[in-house]
This record gives C-alpha cells, sequence and structure tokens, in this order.
C-alpha cells in the first residue's frame, strides 16, 4: 500500500518566500509514493508507426540539442514525459557517450500533475554476484591505483537503465515503447556532428588513459593515425543502431541475449577481468523508491533517498541555512560563508553514514531531522571558518568508521516537461568519462563499481558502509530534484553531474532561485563553490573581492578552480508557461516543443 506524507509549514518561511518572489498557496502537500517491483511483461512487439505530431507544451533542458530535439518530437506525438525521457536518454547516449550511455544507470523522479505524486526510479548498478569486499585490491592487499582500478572489467556494474526505463514506461508511458527510439536509431545511422565537450573529452582521455588501446573504443573516437577525431566530424554508429532496434523489439534483449552476451564477454577480458555473468544481468531488477523531501522557504525540495546520497545531503544543507535569513545575506561574503559551513556539515554527515540501504544501516530521517539541523547550524560562526568540519550524532546514527569514497564525473542531468505538467528529473551516468573504456554494440560499458570503497576496512579492520559487496549498489551523488509548493504544484526542477560535486552544484541552483532570486539560466551559469572537507573549491569568475574576505575568514580556498557541472533546469512561470536554463559548461540548450 502507498503511504502518504504530509507536509507542514511554518507562517515563517511563507513569508521569507514572498520576500523571494515565488508566489505559494495555502494548502498542504501530500505525496503518494509506491512500492517497489520490476516490469512484468513485455509489450507486445508492434512496428513503430509514429503518431502525426501535435501541437504541445512542455520543455526539455539536457546536455545536446539533438538529445532535447529527439525527446521534443515524442512530446509533439503526445508522449508523457517518461517517453521523452526513453528518446532523450537514447540520443545522449550517442551523442554524449563520455557521460551517460544505456550502459549505465540512474535516479529518476517522476512528478503526476493529475495526483501530484512524485515516484523515484533508482537504476543504480549493482555488483556481480562474484564481488568480495577485496573487489578492488591487489596480490598484497594494497588498493589498485584509481587508473588502473576505473579502465577494467571489476569496474563494471551490472546496468540499470534499460530496466529502470522499461519499469516507468510500463507504469506511465503513453505512446509504444519502440516509437521512443526512432530518432536516436535515425541519428545513429545517419550520423551526427561531434560536439566541442565529446571532441574535447577523447582528446583529454587519449593522453592519459589506454582507451586508443580498447579496440572498439579506438575505432569510434580515433581516426587510422591514432588522434582523436576533431570537433565537427561527421561520427555514424550503426552498431548502436542495432542494439536500440534490439532493445526497442523488447527491452529484455539489453538483459539476455546477444547484446548481454557481448557485455558479459568484454567485462570478462583480461586484464583485471570483473567476474559478471549472464546471470547478473538477468536478475537484475530496478527499485521504485520513496522520495525524501525536505522543507525550505515554504516548498518541499524532494530527490532520490539512498543509495543516493543526493537527497539527505542536500536537504541537510538547506535545513541549516533554513535557520538563517539567506534572502538578505544574498551572494555576499556572508551569504557564501554561510553556504560553505553549510555544505561542509552536511558532507561530512554524508561521508560517515550514507550506503546502500539493503547492506548498511542508514539514519535517513536523522539526518534531515530539523532539531538536528538546528543544532548543527550553531556550529558556524560568520566570524571565522570552523576549524574542522566533523560528522555530527543524527537520531539513530550507527556507530560505524567514516568512509570518504569519491565518485567521478562523468554524468549527465535532464529536465523534461511534458503538456500534461508531468515531470521527469533524471541524472544518469557510465561514471567517469566514457566509463570503463570498453564499448560494445556501439556504446560503452560503464565504471560505476570504482563509487564503491576501494580500500574496503578502516585501521580497526572494520568493514566501510560503502564496501564492495554482492548485489550492492554503490553510494552516488546524483540528485534529481524536483522542487513543489505547498499544494503540491510544480514549481521548478534541477540537477547535475559532477562526481560527489554534484551535491553542491544542485544546493547551489536551489539557494540561486530561491534565496537570491536568480533565473534559472543564471543560477546555471553562476560560478560553483564546493566545500567538502576542509578545502573550498571555487571556481574562476568568482567575485575576487568576496574571495579575499572569506580567506580572510580563514576558510582554506582553492580558487580559480574549473568545475565539471551540468546544471539544467525547468521551472513553471505565472502565465503557465516554462522558463528554462543549461549549463555553459556542456553543449546542452533547454527548448519548449
Amino acid at each position: 500500500m502507498a503511504t502518504v506524507h504530509i507536509f507542514m509549514f511554518a507562517n515563517s518561511e511563507l513569508a521569507m518566500l514572498r520576500r523571494s518572489g515565488l508566489a505559494l498557496s495555502s494548502a498542504l502537500l501530500p505525496l503518494v509514493l509506491s512500492a517497489c517491483g520490476a516490469p512484468d511483461a513485455a509489450e507486445p512487439v508492434e512496428e513503430a508507426a509514429s503518431a502525426p505530431e501535435l501541437e504541445a507544451g512542455g520543455m526539455i533542458a539536457a546536455a545536446h540539442p539533438d538529445a532535447v530535439e529527439a525527446g521534443l518530437a515524442v512530446l509533439r506525438r503526445g508522449g508523457d514525459a517518461i517517453d521523452a525521457a526513453i528518446a532523450v536518454q537514447a540520443t545522449l547516449s550517442l551523442v554524449e557517450p563520455q557521460s551517460s550511455g544505456i550502459a549505465g544507470g540512474a535516479f529518476m523522479l517522476r512528478y503526476d500533475a493529475e495526483t501530484r505524486q512524485i515516484t523515484v526510479y533508482d537504476g543504480r548498478e549493482t555488483a556481480p554476484a562474484s564481488t568480495t569486499p577485496e573487489r578492488f585490491l591487489d596480490e598484497d592487499g594494497e588498493p589498485l591505483p584509481y587508473v588502473q582500478a576505473w579502465r577494467s572489467g571489476l569496474s563494471t556494474g551490472v546496468p540499470g537503465a534499460i530496466a529502470m526505463f522499461a519499469m516507468a514506461h510500463e507504469d506511465h508511458g503513453t505512446r509504444p515503447w519502440a516509437e521512443n527510439f526512432e530518432e536516436s536509431i535515425a541519428l545513429a545511422e545517419a550520423g551526427f556532428e561531434i560536439p566541442p565537450r565529446l571532441g574535447n573529452m577523447a582528446a583529454r582521455m587519449a593522453r592519459f588513459t589506454d582507451i586508443e588501446e580498447t579496440g572498439a573504443a579506438a575505432d569510434y573516437l580515433f581516426d587510422e593515425d591514432g588522434e582523436a577525431y576533431p570537433i565537427g566530424h561527421v561520427l555514424t554508429n550503426t552498431a548502436y543502431a542495432d542494439s536500440l532496434r534490439a532493445i526497442a523489439e523488447d527491452w529484455r534483449n539489453f538483459y539476455t541475449g546477444p547484446i548481454a552476451e557481448a557485455i558479459v564477454a568484454k567485462v570478462n577480458e583480461e586484464p583485471r577481468a570483473g567476474g559478471m555473468t549472464l546471470l547478473d544481468l538477468e536478475n537484475y531488477t530496478p527499485v521504485r523508491r520513496q522520495a525524501i523531501c525536505g522543507p525550505y522557504r515554504g516548498l518541499q525540495i524532494c530527490s532520490a533517498p539512498p543509495p543516493s546520497s543526493g537527497g539527505t545531503t542536500q536537504n541537510a544543507i538547506l535545513g541549516v541555512l533554513s535557520q538563517f535569513d539567506m534572502a538578505e545575506a544574498g551572494p555576499t561574503v556572508d551569504g557564501w560563508h554561510l553556504f560553505i559551513e553549510a555544505s561542509r556539515l552536511g558532507y561530512a554527515d554524508r561521508d560517515r553514514y550514507v550506503a546502500d540501504p539493503d547492506f548498511a544501516d542508514v539514519p535517513v530521517y536523522g539526518l534531515i531531522d530539523p532539531d538536528y539541523l538546528t543544532q548543527r547550524a550553531t556550529e558556524i560562526d560568520l566570524e571565522a571558518a570552523m576549524e574542522t568540519a566533523t560528522a555530527g550524532t543524527p537520531p539513530g546514527a550507527p556507530n560505524q568508521p567514516e568512509d570518504t569514497s569519491d565518485d567521478a564525473p562523468g554524468t549527465s542531468h535532464f529536465v523534461v516537461v511534458d503538456a500534461d505538467g508531468d515531470v521527469v528529473s533524471i541524472t544518469t551516468t557510465v561514471e567517469s568519462p566514457f566509463g570503463s573504456g570498453r564499448m560494445v554494440g556501439g556504446f560503452f560499458l560503464n565504471n560505476q563499481l570504482t563509487d564503491f570503497a576501494r580500500d574496503p576496512r578502516d585501521e580497526a579492520g572494520r568493514l566501510l558502509p560503502n564496501a564492495p559487496a554482492p548485489g550492492k549498489r554503490p553510494r552516488s551523488s546524483m540528485s534529481p530534484t524536483i522542487v513543489l509548493d505547498q499544494e503540491g504544484e510544480f514549481v521548478f526542477a534541477t540537477g547535475s553531474p559532477g562526481g560527489n560535486s554534484i551535491i553542491a552544484y544542485v544546493a547551489k541552483s536551489l539557494v540561486a532561485m530561491i534565496d537570491w532570486g536568480i533565473s534559472p539560466q543564471d543560477a546555471a551559469a553562476m560560478p560553483n563553490v564546493v566545500a567538502r572537507g576542509d578545502t573550498i573549491n571555487i571556481e574562476t569568475g568568482f567575485d575576487p573581492e568576496v574571495l579575499s574576505a572569506l580567506e580572510a575568514r580563514g576558510f582554506a580556498i582553492n580558487g580559480e578552480q574549473g568545475e565539471n557541472s551540468g546544471i539544467h533546469i525547468v521551472r513553471a512561470t505565472e502565465d503557465g508557461g516554462y522558463e528554462g536554463g543549461a549549463d555553459p559548461r556542456r553543449d546542452g540548450v533547454a527548448r519548449e516543443p
């Protein structure tokens, strides 16, 4: 049975939100969220006959114009936001393979405008059944160097994206499954111009990894002289088109048969074979989960739960900031001081407590408990930086070691709003750029398992919460977010790639729009501030006077850093339309049908 959660708001929060310029309503917010399960029977195979294009509302913001156009074509045929999201993902796998792909994983939130329900779909990869905690240790018991772990079969988890989309399509799709792949199949066969980010990333990766020695990947990305194809070169990918045709016929063709056999064979190639089996693929099951929603300035900020750390950590950051008048502070030295310290506290708790809840005791609601966050806020001194940000003791906290596993920035985020006002906010990934570097069927395999702790135990020999284990999902920072008002009406959706910096990127966009009244486009573009631990990364373009003032307060600033965000936002406007934002650090756009 679904669980109904009602959230109350304080009058002080309503007043602060009105000062920030966002309209509010006065009712309560019910969110009805589903229990977990897997897709049932496959849809009957049919010839995909496209419907005529219709006048359609909505908007899509994603990291490449071709992906946006593929999704818009589905919306024009009357598709649900899920249908369009399938088209966007299938196209991103082609034009942005360094970031996401059909052999990766994702967390997706879908908002239903009629019922005002949010459903979380967890398509996170899982570790093969052969996995042990020592997966990334060498023969001497030492952790493998990161590049060796990354560029190997050991790094590849059982992909979850296709099964997740199949589950969501069964729940909500309005167009035939096969039809949603038409645009990406056509583009793979006709070819596309290499965009700047793909071209630059391929050239950079060739300089310090063995990607040029990985067979199909080398043939795809490099010319006969071993040089990366230039930006603007037209790439075709008929192997990918063939894979999509098989998946369009039946999504299970990804998890059984020739595609699955090719994946298993590639994962198990030496050096560092990964031990994945056909049974691992056949047994993969996506999960419906309950969103983590927390109040902020009279709104509800909803995101993904563990094994993602996004929902708990960004709501912890905002819960601390709710004790301060961020609108009054603005993007000044005081405003950024508060943002930095709240981030440091939130990340410290994340590192200590968050992992796959099926394998670790995660104090989810303790981490966002209002009384606990009020207490955490007292640790902030506006006169000086705290010396060290340490984990607190939230209600229900287990006694376990701190786990500082990193996750890499090969990820993408997009937002879809359809004509009915249904919304998808999805963060999708193959982990590091080009995943493991191994390629089959025209697509790259993920290296998601390097999100686990490579050194699985602490100095006392205790297993870390995020240590590898069979069937386990590695901890993620993906934070697809949907913001609702008190009546459960859609306000905006946001999210970003960027490894463990994702949480800071998304929190920045939330504070910028809610507290500082900044537009979606300007919120995406403004310089990023990432505060995890004792050193603060601040991006090029940040106000130098504020930077100097923060240093004077004792912050250790690693300034002039390039940050790898890819924030995409869609916000509802008062006239019933939408306003989008696309991160200028990537190749994306926000467009209406």
